[in-house]
Parts: C-alpha cells; structure tokens; sequence
C-alpha cells in the first residue's frame, strides 16, 4: 500500500510540473501594431519622436505575466515635432556618436528579469542595453487583452550617452539638455 500511495504522489507531482510548463507561452509582439515614443528635455524645452521596435515577445504563465524580451531598431529612430532641415538636423545628431551612436550599435534591448503583479498593474524590473552598456531599471506596466503598456525613463549617462550634460559639465547652464528621457511603449500581441 505504501508503494502504491508513493508511486500516485509521484504521478502527482509529475502531472503538476507537466500543468506548469504547458501554461507558460511566448505571445510574439506585433512590431507594425506596437509604438515607442520617446521625449527628451532641454533646459527651454523639449524634442519628441519615435523609435521602432525590431522584435519582441511576452511570457505569460496563464494570464499573468511574468517575462519579455525586446529588440529595438535604433536606425529608426527620428523626431516627429520637426520638419525639414531642423528635422535632418536633429536626427542625424541623435544617431551620431554624440548620443546613440547607431552605426555601432544599430539595435538596442530589453530583457525582462522579474516581475510582480498588484490589482492589475506590474511592476517590471528588467535589463535595458543601449550602446552596449547595462542599466537594471523598473517600471509599472499594465496589460489589458492583448494591449500591454508602460512608462520608462531611461537615465542617458548609464549608457555612455554624455552630450550636453548638466551631471557631466555644470557649466552648461541654459544649453543642458537633461540625463533622463522618456519613453512611452504601447505593445500589441
């Protein structure tokens, strides 16, 4: 009898695992349907514009999430509150190695490393690589059907991105444009 309620115990817990891994699933992020804006401030102002995402995935377990991976395309990145020559301007500046440097470092990553969920809403840690270097940051997120949407801000010096930096030279005064940025991600998967 012993046996018998040790071998079910082990079937048990097999079935369990089994449940476990078979709830796990990758939804693949519509990168046509997705969006990453950013904004960027200067001292008297700002720029805004967007960035393209390469690729990208969620891990949900069920319905919660619980992980992600992301691929952004730095080559696609450009403003949207100018035209022209002050357009070109500016995003052949931001592609350059003043900042992002995309000839070096055409793509830059998200990778989602652990996640809790409260009424709703997640608090996301992850491991963002811009320029090849690292930050760990965190920000909520909100996933509602197949819509997830976040707030980032991203502190530019951790990144090696130093133009113009009131941290760096405090003797910019009014040409400081500030460390941290924004970006604005609505993903559809």
């Amino acid at each position: 009898m012993k046996n018998r309620n040790s071998k079910i115990a082990l079937l048990l817990v097999l079935a369990l695992s089994f449940m476990s891994y078979t709830t796990l699933k990758d939804k693949t992020v519509k990168v046509k349907e997705s969006s990453i804006v950013w904004k960027g401030y200067k001292v008297g102002g700002e720029h805004t514009g967007t960035v393209d995402l390469k690729s990208g995935s969620l891990t949900f377990d069920g319905k919660t999430l619980i992980g992600g991976n992301f691929t952004i395309d730095m080559t696609s990145l450009g403003s949207t509150d100018l035209e022209g020559e002050y357009k070109g301007k500016l995003d052949g500046h931001l592609k350059s190695d003043d900042f992002f440097g995309v000839e070096e470092f055409p793509t830059a990553s998200l990778e989602i490393t652990s996640v809790s969920e409260k009424n709703g809403s997640y608090n996301v840690k992850a491991n963002i690589t811009i320029k090849g270097k690292t930050e760990a940051i965190a920000f909520p997120m909100i996933v509602k059907g197949d819509t997830a949407t976040a707030s980032l801000k991203i502190d530019r010096t951790k990144h090696n991105i130093t133009y113009k930096s009131p941290s760096i030279l405090e003797t910019l005064k009014d040409k400081a444009i500030y460390d941290e940025f924004d970006l604005n991600v609505t993903l559809k998967f």
